[in-house]
């Protein structure tokens, strides 16, 4: 490995081999750990032998020969502990003072070197300091061979920040230098999905001798070299395609929320690689990761091996873990080009991206997406996107600047699901009632959901219904119940949601489960009867998706309620609203005289007629995607830090409402106590913050501010922070609010109080 560092003289190497780079690593030791994750990488197939290669290699030898200098050498020897901006400079702007420029065929290959080294820390402004500590630089670098930086090399490497291949070579740069400071592996190699698939079919014929890949999958297969995209109804076995497409190649399966992502984790970790070496194979990628594996993972896999989840975690998120399921945020926040973003954006440059239910999105992260995905193909990364429906005016943004290979005609059957009833009115308690009685009272299948677009419509239909349902078959589900709540009404749903019980047999239930939109995204639920407000098209078709999801119930009668009046404050007006009105109004047109039984076919012909560029042109949709779109294109690099940047733009901050912390004070109380213990090892660290947020959940910072300010008033009741740790600023906020079987509700100070238990 020693003949790759070629290009440095003899003088030089000597210096490397006697100063440190780490603690415990010299700076030829740590150079020659990034060349070998680069020569991982290379034998992945992740870059190929040639220049590219060659420039990448170059860098590594570089980009730490700053560190040379004795300032830092007294620092990480610990004969200094602070880093002195009078007497130091930051050993990257140094390692660019000690590059040949003569070591490379051309000056631009020169530049994209010089630049990748340059700015692989972030310390400072690294372009000022070339300006503003050239005698400093000179003096750290005396005993040196170096090599003039010019004005004119300046303005070039500033060049260089969006040259596609300057991306690529600092990119690579940065994964082998994290995986060589981390000592983990730079990527594990993706060498079982194409099996394990193969294995996963093998078990279908035992059950079925003629089970074999449909159409939609086998169209992925074909089309593993191009960028797709694919059309089919639920039940189709996207999943599945999406897999096969990705093959055995580093890949990435977006999809819009955690529920369907921790689903799909499971079921690929459990159903498809059998639960062996997962922490080598497939990785959840959102912001509860961690808490996910702790709850769900155990200790001792089938290959009886222990699982450092912790490190499991750590390289997750360093991209190092071939099969990744993840939420679009995670990946997709490289197009604000903070410092840094070349890893993600040059990692997905060599993988697979499967985009799943893309309708979801609203036009900010819509934007965000297709601006991600365009800078992805133009690197080398393709793309599948894969959905239920695919809206005209989508599609129309996709192929914009992305060719995609596409099947003819949608891949659907002539199942008809869906039989509707739509009605020109509110959505109402009586309605949901009446049915749910004349079921019993038939002896009818008698699972029924209930769709709102609101969390206030949903708690006011569950308040409605509560005295009319026995209290066993009522149930509520949103996203304002705290974690420890919502994960078991999650896996009551699921469970009540089943298709067949335990005998093969069409599962015969009674009961009513009012939730919102959380319930549409690939959520595996399968109800006999569906009420549910409209939104627009693409959300009514995925709701009705979660109703005979698999076409096995009866669809002769009516199974599907579709309420077209909704609360028009909820219409966009300004900076008000959440439905897009334009959208709300064509769905409504196109729905409002349907009547009767629906097929797949039909419903994306109502999807394409009505949801058309030329519809929407004047939509806020339209408006607000342009002006994301069009903003984030010409973001310059560099000028936005990661920890600020919140693609979701969530407005929300994590609380315990006062009900639950009383009711749970001990238990709060002696977590807080054990988070203080300064012996506990990271592990048990993050496994009790997860325990003491399992009692949170998610306001908007208005509710918190109307609390304070009450509470300054003295007209509402002042809690404790309860704190995760020593550290002042590491807490979370307990609230006077309300909280009870519907979940959380504000409360409106100025009104008498209610009692407490504990003050």
């Amino acid at each position: 490995m020693e003949e790759k560092l070629y290009i440095l003289d003899k003088d030089t190497l000597e210096l490397i081999q006697k100063y440190m780079a780490k603690p415990d690593k010299t700076i030829k030791e740590h150079t020659l750990d990034l060349l070998e994750n680069l020569n991982v990488l290379q034998r992945l197939g992740y870059i190929e032998e040639g220049k590219l290669f060659e420039l990448v290699e170059k860098a590594c030898i570089y980009h730490d020969l700053g560190k040379v200098n004795c300032e830092f050498q007294n620092r990480v020897t610990g004969k200094s502990k602070k880093f002195n901006e009078s007497k130091e400079v930051v050993h990257n702007v140094l390692s660019l003072y000690l590059i040949d420029s003569n070591n490379f065929e051309s000056f631009e290959d020169y530049l994209k070197v010089a630049h990748s080294v340059l700015n692989h820390h972030n310390y400072c402004n690294n372009f000022d300091e070339i300006s503003d500590k050239t005698e400093l630089i000179q003096g750290l670098l005396n005993d040196f061979k170096t090599y003039k930086i010019k004005k004119s090399t300046k303005s070039k490497l500033k060049c260089m920040v969006e040259n596609n291949e300057g991306i690529k070579i600092k990119g690579y740069l940065h994964k082998c230098d994290y995986s060589a400071s981390s000592g983990n592996i730079a990527e594990y190699p993706n060498n079982f999905l194409e099996d394990s698939l193969h294995g996963l079919l093998e078990k279908w014929k035992n059950n079925n001798s003629e089970a074999s890949w449909n159409k939609l999958q086998k169209f992925c297969m074909e089309n593993r070299d191009e960028n797709i995209i694919a059309i089919a109804q639920t039940g189709m076995g996207k999943t599945e395609a999406g897999l096969l497409w990705i093959s055995d190649n580093k890949g990435f399966f977006v999809l819009p929320i955690r529920t369907a992502i921790n689903a799909i984790y499971d079921r690929v970790r459990n159903d498809i690689l059998d639960n062996k070496s997962i922490d080598e194979k497939i990785a959840i990628l959102h912001s509860s990761a961690l808490e996910y594996y702790i709850k769900n993972i155990e200790s001792n896999n089938a290959e009886k091996e222990e699982i450092d989840l912790l490190n499991y975690h750590k390289v997750g998120k360093q991209l190092s873990i071939p099969l990744n399921i993840s939420t679009m945020d995670q990946i997709f926040d490289f197009v604000y080009k903070y410092q840094g973003y070349e890893l993600k954006a040059t990692t997905l440059s060599y993988s697979k991206i499967v985009i799943d239910e893309i309708q979801a999105y609203g036009p900010d992260l819509l934007a965000y997406l297709i601006c991600g995905l365009e800078k992805v193909v133009e690197l080398g990364g393709k793309i599948a996107i894969l959905t239920a429906t695919l809206p005209p005016f989508i599609k129309d943004l996709l192929i914009k600047n992305i060719t995609f290979k596409e099947n003819e005609v949608p891949f659907t059957n002539d199942m008809e699901r869906h039989n509707l009833k739509v009605l020109n009115k509110r959505i109402n308690s009586e309605d949901i009632r009446n049915k749910y009685n004349e079921n019993k009272k038939l002896d009818k299948n008698n699972k029924i959901l209930v769709v709102a677009n609101t969390i206030k419509e949903a708690q006011k239909l569950y308040k409605e219904l509560k005295d009319l349902v026995p209290k066993e078959e009522l149930h509520i589900l949103h996203s304002k119940f705290i974690r420890k709540d919502r994960m078991e009404k999650e896996r009551e749903i699921i469970e009540f949601g089943r298709t067949y019980d335990e005998n093969k047999d069409l599962d015969k239930q009674n009961g009513i489960w009012i939730s919102t939109s959380i319930v549409e995204a690939s959520l595996d639920i399968d109800f006999d009867y569906l009420f549910t407000e409209l939104q627009d098209l693409n959300s009514l078709f995925q709701r009705l998706g979660r109703c005979n999801r698999k076409g096995k119930k009866d669809s002769s009668e009516y199974n599907c309620y579709v309420y077209t009046e909704i609360d028009n404050t909820n219409l966009t007006n300004g900076d008000k609203g959440f439905i897009d009105k334009k959208l709300y109004e064509l769905s409504k047109e196109a729905i409002i005289s349907y009547e009767g039984q629906i097929s797949e076919q039909e419903k994306i012909k109502l999807i394409e007629t009505y949801l058309t560029t030329k519809k929407l042109k004047e939509s806020h949709y339209m408006r607000k995607y342009k002006e994301i779109y069009n903003y984030i294109k010409v973001v310059p690099p560099y000028e936005f830090e990661i920890e600020k940047i919140d693609l979701r733009n969530i407005l929300s901050e994590e609380i315990i409402p006062s009900p639950i912390y009383e009711k749970y004070l001990e238990d709060i109380k002696d977590i807080e106590h054990k988070l203080f213990n300064e012996n506990l090892s990271p592990y048990e660290r993050v496994k009790w913050k997860d325990e003491i947020r399992k009692f949170t959940v998610s306001v908007h910072p208005n509710d918190i501010k109307n609390y304070e300010r009450a509470r300054g008033k003295g007209q509402a009741i002042n809690f404790s922070k309860i704190y995760l740790g020593k550290h002042k600023n590491d807490y979370i906020k307990v609230i006077e609010c309300e909280y009870d079987e519907v979940g959380y509700k504000k409360m409106k100070y100025d009104e008498i109080r209610r009692g407490s238990n504990i003050w």
